[in-house]
């Protein structure tokens, strides 16, 4: 039985070593409500579903809240959570020689809790707007019970639970041109951690307002990853399809 286990995991491993030598593809499905409460606060819903490995796998349902101030004109602050259920992607942990299997963490679905607390201004320049946005994102991932085996011991063991704070910093720009309802937004974020700047994520697309209620969105992103993330996410490129309904 240890031998079949073993030879599974090497195998699986190398696969994933393949793959990791270029960069995926995956598609993001946006959908949200945003209610305006009064002329200061408004609350916001919102789901989505991720794809990886060329979009033949999901990797992420989400579903989240969030409630927003205005604190002056082109200031605000907000704050929400966030329910992650992620499809964990496989792990093979070797021992020091590089070739014998230490621990093997098979994928598999688990839940992670998000809070963030956001800032962000934003000046019109003209039809031109400019966003800055600063994010504090706090994740914490429960403990899942029986995930991982240990070759040594030849038994399953726990996924520790653990928790990870980011920061991330994003500016925007987008146009408003007159008599046309495709508006183009386009902006640069970057994800910091304890080991430093941790991912940039680029972004460009467009925006189409339907009688100001509905906002449907088309982008393209493009995601650097410099260290272990537990978003599940490589360097990737990433099409999104996004839709809010305002009241």
């Amino acid at each position: 039985m240890k031998r079949l286990i073993t030879s599974v995991a090497l195998t699986l491993g190398m696969t994933l070593a393949a793959m990791a030598q270029s960069d995926d593809f995956g598609m993001w499905y946006e959908v949200g409500a945003e209610k305006k409460l009064s002329q200061k606060w408004s609350l916001g819903l919102e789901g989505e579903l991720r794809t990886r490995n060329n979009t033949r796998t999901a990797d992420r349902w989400s579903a989240g809240l969030s409630a927003e101030y205005k604190i002056v004109k082109g200031l605000k602050v907000a704050g929400g959570y966030t329910l992650l259920y992620d499809n964990n992607v496989e792990e093979l942990d070797l021992k020091s020689d590089g070739l014998r299997p230490n621990k093997w963490t098979p994928s598999y679905w688990g839940v992670r809790h998000r809070l963030n607390l956001t800032l962000q201004g934003n000046k019109d320049f003209g039809r031109l707007n400019l966003q800055l946005r600063e994010r504090w994102q706090y994740t914490y991932r429960p403990a899942a019970e029986g995930k991982k085996y240990d070759f040594d011991e030849e038994a399953w063991t726990n996924v520790r639970g653990k928790g990870k704070n980011v920061l991330r910093t994003r500016l925007q720009a987008s146009y408003d041109f007159p008599h046309w309802k495709l508006d183009p937004v386009a902006n640069v974020e970057m994800f910091n951690d304890d080991s430093g700047i941790a991912k940039m994520r680029y972004q460009a697309g467009v925006e189409y307002k339907l009688q100001k209620r509905h906002v449907f969105s088309l982008t393209y992103r493009y995601q650097s990853v410099n260290s272990d993330d537990d978003d599940n996410e490589g360097n990737s490129h990433l099409i999104g399809l996004g839709y809010k309904f305002k009241f």
